[in-house]
């Protein structure tokens, strides 16, 4: 029988292009695609014991602690869905969280078949992470690079001005940056010591990119689904 069941974690920096694998990935394997903050917002929209202690936090504006985080993560695998497996995207964020969802997937009797880091220099990212511009009458959305207007600077939809979003300036692009570079370099070199990280060109395109991942994952390769 052909396996089919892929349980991996995609890590890269903020305009890497996880979303776009992890969709594709997560739309051939009909697997779930589990995004942190899509685990909280299920969790707490279910009103179940964990969510209400997300909540509690994230209503006060504050980081939710790694026990309950796990546990949230670990009220989400125990879903139906997941049983056929994962794209994890968001999750881990630090040693501490790998060490804990290692002894989950043990607990639940599953291992992780790859951690897959994307590739991409800094001024790229910063270059995917600022051409965001929005209309602003309509909040149609476009990108330099991936879905530039038909008119520079003019909404294709209605005609209104695009501008750019204080969250999309260089700045905060920086600071985000920053911060993932602190906080997933000991993550980097956890998953390479556990011998379970692949490193992807970024760079590539979205089709190679996907190549890659089925070529370096011993588990989507087995499925042969590209």
């Amino acid at each position: 029988m052909t396996p089919r069941v892929i349980r991996i974690i995609l890590l890269g920096a903020p305009g890497a292009g996880k979303g776009t694998q992890s969709r594709r990935l997560s739309d051939a394997f009909g697997v779930p695609h589990i995004a942190t903050g899509d685990m909280f917002r299920a969790a707490v929209a279910a009103g179940s014991p964990v969510g209400l202690a997300a909540k509690a936090y994230m209503d006060r504006g504050e980081l939710v602690p790694d026990d309950v985080t796990i546990a949230v993560v670990e009220e989400r695998l125990r879903k139906v869905d997941a049983q056929k497996g994962f794209v994890m995207d968001g999750f881990p964020r630090t040693t501490q969280q790998a060490t804990a969802l290692d002894a989950l997937l043990a607990k639940l009797g599953w291992r992780l078949d790859a951690a897959i880091e994307f590739d991409v220099p800094y001024e790229e990212l910063v270059r995917r992470l600022t051409g965001r511009r929005v209309c602003a009458h309509c909040q149609a959305t476009y990108h330099d690079l991936f879905a530039p207007p038909v008119i520079p600077d003019v909404c294709n939809r209605c005609g209104g001005a695009l501008f750019q979003r204080d969250d999309d300036t260089e700045a905060t692009a920086a600071h985000r940056l920053d911060v993932y570079k602190r906080q997933t370099e000991p993550l980097l070199a956890y998953y390479r010591g556990a011998g379970s990280l692949v490193k992807i060109n970024g760079m590539a395109s979205a089709d190679a990119v996907y190549s890659a991942i089925s070529a370096a994952v011993p588990a989507i390769s087995a499925a042969a689904i590209l």
